[in-house]
């Protein structure tokens, strides 16, 4: 049997090579048509301008679903996810074209990679052709990898709340935030939670950035009794958890404008925050329904034009009790951080008074 011809696109005034155009990635809904892969294709360029704002000279990971979305299928989360129907792609992949360029970036293993550093549209196009729904950008410039111009407030719904929970906290979120004279820009997540962005100078490590975010976490606990930022999900309660562990180094979220690997090709969507208090369905956001909000004008547009200081965030988390919290179980044992066990099996006698396992 033949192979289907590829199709091309135009990204940016360069024609873009489609292998496989009419592979079904998304089948289709009561609310939404199927999704080929050359549908994928074409909506990363018609949301171009915002889906570069999101990703222009950063370091970028991509989520890749070779064989479409289908109920069951799963993503790789590591190694011993041999069988996983999709994976991430943290290296430049084989075959990418000339015009695309890189970065260098240290993992907190300290090994490096040349990751992906989109500077034009035609990038993301071609990483659609490679099989990518889902930009993982990190919140650094490719000129200083080291220090984020971004903080990234992860409002992530647990068992028994939802996404009008996450959609209230985040009306705190914003009131909190202008008090301390710092403005966030949200956007749905695709799925059930919301993120709100913040550009910050590009001044502190990632280590700052992360006790920033906790402790604007633990205010916004204070203000509120239905968030935490428990790093252990049997202590985190029916409440939105703010996932402050998204602004350490190697950790990334979808960025505005992917899709998610979800029924109905749902986009992770910006939105005003006017927009956000009426949203009650993050589906009505979708590969069919976003590139006309994005040719009215894009909620994210002045997102650069104001850099933030850190600052108020960090007396936060200086002032705040509750001191340091647990890193992600990847990474090295960090100074300060509490013991990496659930505390329903913690033994005292077991751990010295900085954390470490005493045999």
């Amino acid at each position: 049997m033949a192979k289907p011809p590829a199709a091309e696109v135009d990204a940016g005034g360069r024609a873009v090579r489609v292998s496989s155009p009419e592979r079904v990635i998304y089948e289709a809904t009561d609310r939404t048509p199927e999704v080929t892969k050359l549908m994928v294709a074409e909506f990363f360029a018609s949301v171009g301008d915002g889906l570069m704002r999101a990703l222009r000279d950063r370091p970028t990971a991509l989520e890749r679903w070779t064989s479409g979305v289908r109920p069951g299928m799963r993503l790789a989360t590591g190694p011993q996810d041999k069988d996983a129907d999709a994976f991430y792609q943290k290296r430049v992949p084989k075959g990418a074209p000339d015009y695309l360029e890189t970065v260098q970036v240290t993992f907190p293993s300290g090994r490096t990679a040349d990751e992906i550093c989109p500077t034009e549209i035609a990038v993301p196009v071609w990483c659609a052709h490679m099989g990518t729904l889902v930009f993982h950008p990190w919140p650094v410039r490719r000129g200083d990898v080291d220090h984020p111009d971004e903080l990234r407030i992860d409002l992530d719904p647990q068992p028994g709340t939802s996404f009008s929970d996450a959609v209230r906290v985040a009306g705190v979120a914003r009131e909190l935030l202008e008090e301390l004279g710092l403005r966030g820009y949200p956007k749905t997540s695709g799925n059930r939670g919301v993120h709100v962005y913040v550009r910050i100078e590009p001044r502190w490590e990632f280590t700052d950035v992360r006790h920033a975010a906790i402790g604007f976490g633990r205010e916004l606990a204070r203000r509120d009794d239905g968030v935490t930022v428990d790093w252990w999900k049997e202590e985190r309660g029916e409440r939105i958890f703010v996932d402050f562990n998204q602004n350490n180094r190697d950790r990334t979220i979808a960025s505005a404008y992917s899709l998610r690997p979800l029924p109905g090709a749902p986009v992770s969507t910006p939105v005003t925050w006017e927009e956000l208090a009426g949203v009650t369905d993050p589906g009505d956001y979708n590969l069919f329904t976003v590139p006309d909000r994005v040719a009215e004008g894009d909620p994210w547009a002045t997102i650069d034009d104001t850099a933030y200081s850190l600052e108020p965030l960090l007396r936060l988390w200086e002032e705040l009790p509750g001191g340091e919290l647990n890193f992600p179980p990847d990474y090295p044992k960090m100074p300060g951080e509490p013991p990496r066990v659930q505390p329903s099996k913690k033994v005292a006698e077991h751990w010295d008074e900085d954390g470490n396992r005493v045999e």
